[in-house]
């Protein structure tokens, strides 16, 4: 079957790669579409150090193939979203309802799949740049036939991650100001979560001036190209500030802009060894330096909820899909990510 490898050095599109059965508490699942998120760059680039070879994609959706004994919530034929969390669901942090604390979903990566009679690994649990994947059967969510799989693939990461984070972990409430920096996948879901979360200022922060028109469709009410006006629109800062894109220069400015009481929530992906500073003293007001895991999600509630927000109007997914490229067009896809010229390309099978 098709997927998209990297072997350490670099990154091809394969057409021999098997994968196994599912085993107990399994579930295979055809791939039908799958959103290129920075996440699957930056295992290519080193930012995320991951062994290799190994199967790339985390944000997938598409239609159930075969289940593993014990399973009962999905069966073949179902159309589901996958998460990334592979949480055991038995643990005192899954008892707890934070299922992205599971230990045991974090660090374990598998090797459901063979070229060569050689294993290969799977990123993120997942692996949705493949025609077939094997995962936790808690992974799949399953999610109605009326919503265009390129789109509902887009909630397994980008929404659960960026909705999350404002929703869960932020908890924004009615009336708040959030400044939103990076408007990429997540930096979109941001700004549409803290519409649906009712935040009366929504100021997007992006060097592209050709964001503007997509951050506003989402939510943005206001829409710079650096942080230096974010004061003119809120003079004593932000409720909230979300970092969505990993350098800790931009970390620095989100903390600096807070007001008192404020939060700064930590979604991009800096290096691994990346250090950021800031000033002490400006955080005895008690403000916050929040990270943030997946959304603080709880994917089997959450993807649905997302699922039924889509239906009844009150969250984009369609509008967050640029543009689709055939997997055989990975370097293109690739290319258009790095260059900024897509919110969220989508690789289909």
């Amino acid at each position: 079957m098709r997927a998209v490898l990297f072997d350490g050095k670099r990154v091809e599109v394969v057409d021999d790669l098997d994968v196994r059965d599912p085993g107990p508490g399994e579930v295979r699942v055809a791939i039908s579409a799958a959103g290129l998120c920075h996440s699957d760059l930056s295992v290519v680039d080193g930012t995320i150090p991951f062994p290799a070879p190994v199967v790339l994609g985390h944000e997938g959706a598409g239609v159930v193939e075969a289940v593993g004994a014990g399973v009962s919530h999905v069966a073949p034929g179902d159309h589901v979203a996958l998460s990334t969390l592979a949480n055991c669901g038995t643990c005192a942090q899954c008892d707890r309802g934070r299922p992205t604390m599971c230990r045991q979903a974090i660090g374990r990566p598998g090797r459901p799949f063979s070229r060569d009679g050689r294993p290969v690994y799977q990123f993120a649990s997942n692996s949705a740049f493949a025609e077939r994947t094997v995962v936790k059967a808690v992974q799949a969510v399953r999610i109605p036939e009326d919503i265009p799989l390129p789109s509902a693939a887009l909630i397994g990461c980008g929404v659960l991650t960026g909705v999350g984070a404002v929703l869960n972990r932020a908890k924004v409430d009615r009336g708040d100001s959030v400044l939103v920096i990076g408007t990429g996948g997540v930096g979109l879901n941001v700004i549409q979560g803290a519409r649906i979360a009712g935040a009366l200022h929504i100021v997007a922060v992006d060097a592209n001036p050709a964001k503007e028109d997509v951050a506003r469709q989402f939510g943005a009410t206001h829409f710079l190209t650096s942080t230096e006006g974010v004061k003119e629109i809120l003079p004593t800062g932000a409720d909230h500030a979300f970092e969505c894109v990993g350098r800790v220069e931009l970390i620095r400015q989100a903390i600096d802009l807070l007001d008192r009481h404020g939060q700064a929530v930590l979604l991009g992906v800096p290096p691994a060894s990346a250090e950021a500073s800031f000033l002490v003293s400006s955080m005895y007001l008690d403000k916050s330096i929040l990270g943030c895991r997946y959304g603080s999600s709880r994917p089997q509630r959450d993807i649905a909820l997302y699922a039924e927000m889509y239906r009844a109007g009150r969250l984009l997914l369609d509008e967050l899909v640029t543009e689709t490229y055939p997997v055989e067009d990975f370097e293109k896809a690739r290319a258009d990510a790095e260059a900024g010229r897509v919110a969220r390309g989508v690789l289909t099978f």
